[in-house]
Order: C-alpha cells, then sequence, then structure tokens
C-alpha cells in the first residue's frame, strides 16, 4: 500500500486529492494537507472586493467533502520537506511520511519585493479570498468619500487577468452607485502592451481590452516598473520598447489593487535540488522532479519560462485548463508508476480564461499557450459574464460533491464552441 500526499487543498489540489484516490482506489492512502480548512474559489475574489459575493459564498469546507470521498485530510501548515526521508514536518510538530508527493502549494506573494505594496502595507490584494475580504472593508470606506484608484500588476508578475478583471468590475459597480465620475482610474502594467498577459497576446487581445478600457475612461500604462507606494500615491518608471526607463511618475491613489509577483513557498523553496531561483518547482515532461522521483507538482508553483522576454519582466500565467491537464497527468503517471509500468502522460499546456469585467467579458483561448499556436480564439460579450457565474456554480459543486470530470476539456471548451478533433487539434465548431 502506497502513501500518497498532496501538499495545498487550491483548485489543482483538491481536485488531485479526488482525482487519486478515485484511480488509485481502497488499496492506497491519500492525504491532502492545507494550512485552511477551506477551499478557496479564488477567480470569485475580485466579487468579494466589491461586494458581489460574501466571503463565505467562495469557500467550500475541505476536511467533511474529502474524508466522504476517502481522502485523509490534515489542516496545517508545512514547515519542512525532508525530501531525503520522504516526509513532511508540520507546524503542529507532527510529521507526516509519503512514498508520492504531489505538490499544489500555489505561490508566495511577494509583496516584499516592492516597498509598500502588501495587505499589511498600501495595496490590497485580490490573490487569496481573505485578502479581498481584507479590501472589500476598505473599498467601503472608500466609498464615503471616494478619488483616484490604480489598478494593475508589478513587474515579475504571471497573473493578469484578475487585474484586467479588476479594474472593470471597480468601474462598472462605481457606475452602478453613480460614483463613477469622482473616480479617475489608472491602470498600470508590466506587460509590453495591453492585452499581453503573459502570453503573447491571444487573438487580437490587444484590441479588445484597450477598447474596454478607452470606453470605461481607465487610462493605462505599459511597460511599468511600480518603484513604491505610499497611502496616497504609487510611483512608478515607465520603460521603452528597449527596457531603458523613458520617466517617473506619481500616481495620486486613494485605492490601489497591485497583482505581485510570485516566488515558491519557503517549505518548497529550501529543497536542495527541486527549485529554480525562484522558488519554483522544476519539472520533466510527465510533471515528476527530476532530482526527486517521487515528488509531482502541479499549477502556479511549477516552473514555467516566460512565453517571450518583454522590456520589463513578465511571467508565464497557469490557467485552470493547464492545472486540470496536469493533475491528471499526475494521476495516470503515478498509477503507472505503481503497476511497475513507465509513466507516459502528459499535459497539454493550454490556456482559457473567461474575464469578467463586471457587466460584460472577454473570453480567451491559446491551444497551445506558447505560440506557434494550432488555435488562437477571442471573443467579447455579456454572455462572458454569464458564463463565469455559471462556472463558479459548477466548480464549487465540484469541489464539494467530488466530482472528477474534466471540467475545462468536457463543458467549458464546449461551450465556447470549440470541439476536440481525433487528431488533437482544436478548431472552431462550424455553428
Amino acid at each position: 500500500m502506497a502513501k500518497i500526499v498532496v501538499l495545498g487543498a487550491g483548485l489543482g489540489g483538491m481536485p488531485a486529492a479526488y482525482d487519486l484516490k478515485k484511480t488509485l482506489g481502497s488499496g492506497h492512502d491519500v492525504t491532502l494537507i492545507n494550512a485552511s480548512p477551506h477551499f478557496q474559489f479564488t477567480p470569485s475574489n475580485p466579487w468579494v472586493l466589491v461586494g458581489w459575493r460574501k466571503p463565505e459564498q467562495v469557500l467550500v469546507p475541505i476536511g467533511p467533502n474529502v474524508t466522504r470521498k476517502g481522502v485523509r485530510f490534515v489542516a496545517q501548515a508545512v514547515t519542512r520537506i525532508d525530501a531525503a526521508a520522504n516526509r513532511l514536518e508540520l507546524a503542529d510538530g507532527s510529521e507526516e511520511p509519503y512514498d508520492y508527493l504531489v505538490l499544489c502549494t500555489g505561490p508566495r506573494l511577494a509583496f516584499d519585493e516592492i516597498p509598500g505594496t502588501g495587505p499589511e502595507a498600501h495595496t490590497h490584494s485580490v490573490c487569496t479570498t481573505p485578502h479581498a475580504e481584507r479590501a472589500a472593508l476598505a473599498y467601503q470606506e472608500f466609498l464615503r468619500d471616494p478619488g483616484p484608484v490604480v489598478i494593475g500588476a508589478v513587474q515579475g508578475a504571471s497573473c493578469f487577468g484578475p487585474a484586467y478583471e479588476m479594474a472593470m468590475i471597480l468601474d462598472a459597480d462605481l457606475r452602478r452607485r453613480k460614483l463613477r465620475d469622482r473616480v479617475p482610474m489608472s491602470f498600470v502594467t508590466s506587460e509590453p502592451y495591453i492585452g499581453h498577459m503573459g502570453l503573447g497576446g491571444v487573438g487580437d487581445s490587444k484590441t479588445l481590452l484597450e477598447s474596454e478600457l478607452r470606453q470605461r475612461h481607465i487610462r493605462w500604462i505599459t511597460n511599468a516598473k511600480v518603484n513604491e507606494v505610499t497611502a496616497s500615491a504609487v510611483h512608478i518608471t515607465e520603460h521603452d520598447d528597449e527596457g531603458k526607463p523613458r520617466r517617473e511618475q506619481e500616481l495620486p491613489s486613494r485605492f490601489t489593487m497591485l497583482i505581485p509577483a510570485f516566488r515558491g513557498v519557503d517549505a518548497v523553496a529550501a529543497v536542495e535540488g527541486l527549485c529554480n531561483p525562484r522558488g519554483f518547482v522544476l519539472i520533466d515532461e510527465h510533471q515528476r522532479n527530476p532530482s526527486w522521483r517521487t515528488i509531482f507538482a502541479a499549477g502556479v508553483c511549477v516552473a514555467i519560462p516566460p512565453v517571450e522576454a518583454t522590456p520589463v519582466p513578465t511571467g508565464a500565467p497557469k490557467t485552470g485548463y493547464m492545472i486540470e491537464s496536469m493533475i491528471t497527468a499526475i494521476t495516470h503517471n503515478i498509477a503507472a508508476d505503481l503497476a511497475g509500468r513507465a509513466a507516459d502522460a502528459r499535459a497539454t499546456w493550454n490556456a482559457i480564461c473567461l474575464a469578467d469585467l463586471g457587466d460584460d467579458g472577454v473570453a480567451f483561448v491559446a491551444l497551445p499557450q506558447i505560440p506557434p499556436r494550432n488555435l488562437t480564439w477571442a471573443k467579447r460579450g455579456k454572455w462572458v459574464h454569464l458564463a463565469k457565474i455559471a462556472f463558479e456554480k459548477y466548480f464549487m459543486h465540484k469541489m464539494a460533491s467530488g466530482n472528477t470530470e474534466p471540467v475545462y476539456e468536457k463543458y467549458v471548451l464546449k461551450a465556447l464552441g470549440i470541439v476536440r478533433l481525433k487528431s488533437g487539434a482544436h478548431d472552431e465548431a462550424p455553428h
């Protein structure tokens, strides 16, 4: 009997625990370890910030749900990974041995890299539900005396979608409250152009998102590095296309939300030979670490090089479709290893993004994520806003019920009018 431990219960970890248990059956133990007792549906956090969702609406209790499926749950932080001994050290002093370790930890938020950023300083975050809940309280205070707003993503960021969503959702909420005319808005990003998103653009994403920002009277600044944030301003340096500083600006701000750069979590980054210098897990084509062959990884904690060099550093995003595919590959490869077969499953690194813009939205599909692509697809409309609401409800139900169906492959691509061909390529449906 093998003991498989999944570390982290986010968009990758909780589905991984369900999938592994269903695939491996009662003959092997699956343990899920997470510092929080709740699964957080991170894509809904912008709605939490403006009060369109309560925090409890985007949280799912982990323990009772996974236990029903035969998965053991431990609500503890991991302080150390002893990879040589195949064991974890937990915050309460206990230890967890493993035969296979699946890392789905997500990132450490690198607020410390830029002075004045982070919830403990002068910027808000939607990277976690507690952060969004704290930002929601500050937003309610801001509404009593509104003023300039700065939204964006700093240098080294790899998750740009929530920044665009937050800017547009704030705009929509302020318009509903009849306060938009009192709130000058600036969008600051390390991307070389609007709609780059760490992907080198997807279809006509530049035109689509520029149009949205222009229509909503949101000024944008690209190729920007954030130098410092104070209680009243965001200090940036704008760079030219060669990466040379062009000019410095001080942007007044009464409410600031910036997506930070990511690093690997401390316990993972500390394992010699496991990670790159930023603390992201190195993997082979089968999601397994080359140095520690019993350790697999999926999601944001995985090391993926940037899609292309940009004047100001940007990272490559790890989207839901990609994470789902990574988890499927890991499950198949651990099952193969237990059966004495060679690992042969590989993830398909494709990107799907449903960007809610408050009252409409933009959907992007990049297959594969890194160019050149078999398919580049981008559409705009109110249906995207409605689709994201439906997706939220379905995914929350999936986490509560233990449903292991592939959400993106089976439902999202189909809903977007994209079909999988027998060759494995993708194309638009004929309608």
